[in-house]
């Protein structure tokens, strides 16, 4: 790893996952993931406030105020992708961390690690938590074909028929369909699966990944709605979907 520069030599592109909410680094992050993040003076981040604060409870071997952040986000322009990799070009390596979770996945970086391997520049994915993958593991469902979707739209009537989409492809290849919601509407979002999947159609909620309020269920529609409704309201959850193929 460099922390100094060195002759005619590349740094290295390390993608840093960074804990899904509160829970402390070292309770889902490998010692070596720290000790790497620890190290380094780049980073490529989402937000840098809460970059600082991630990096800062790691207790890095720099001061914080002499780390240097970037800003890649939804609003970065494709042209000023190539800047954000200059360090990588004088030799230092870069750290890219993404809000919550596993960088390039449903993230803005995947377009930086895209450029970094057309450059040439070696790519280290770090082993963190994915709630794509966590909730996947935990759900029962197919986890031979899947599928992630990102948001559902927040039309109704558009909403509708993305689900009705979903659960026919579901059926039709036996395969795990996944989704998120901003959290404040969650409930919209399960209210409207319950009113429009079929009875047999299998749910899973996976809620508050690896936060001490965890909950992951998973039901038939039928069973969902003989239930008490799930507070779901203001918490990050991952839907996910199966259709009955008989």
């Amino acid at each position: 790893m460099t922390n100094s520069p060195a002759a005619n030599t590349s740094g290295t592109l390390y993608l840093i996952p960074c804990t899904l909410g509160g829970t402390p680094a070292e309770q889902v992050l490998p010692l070596h993931v720290i000790n790497v993040a620890r190290k380094l003076r780049y980073f490529v981040v989402e937000q840098p406030k809460s970059a600082r604060q991630f990096l800062s409870a790691l207790k890095p071997e720099h001061p914080i105020q002499a780390l240097h952040f970037s800003s890649l986000n939804e609003h970065t322009a494709p042209a000023d992708l190539a800047g954000l990799l200059a360090p990588l070009q004088e030799g230092y390596d870069i750290g890219l961390i993404s809000e919550a979770g596993c960088p390039g996945v449903a993230d803005p970086g995947a377009d930086l690690v895209n450029l970094a391997h057309r450059q040439g520049i070696h790519v280290v994915p770090l082993v963190g938590p994915s709630s794509i993958l966590l909730a996947l593991m935990a759900s029962g469902l197919n986890g031979q074909c899947f599928a992630f979707h990102g948001y559902l739209p927040i039309d109704n009537v558009k909403r509708k028929a993305a689900i009705i989409a979903l659960e026919t492809e579901s059926s039709r290849r036996n395969q795990t369909q996944l989704f998120i919601e901003t959290p404040y509407r969650n409930n919209k979002v399960f209210d409207a699966l319950l009113a429009h999947c079929h009875p047999r159609t299998q749910l899973c909620l996976a809620t508050d990944l690896t936060l001490p309020g965890e909950q992951i269920q998973t039901y038939t529609i039928a069973q969902w709605k003989l239930h008490q409704a799930p507070i779901l309201n203001k918490r990050p959850s991952m839907f996910l979907l199966l259709g009955n193929s008989s």
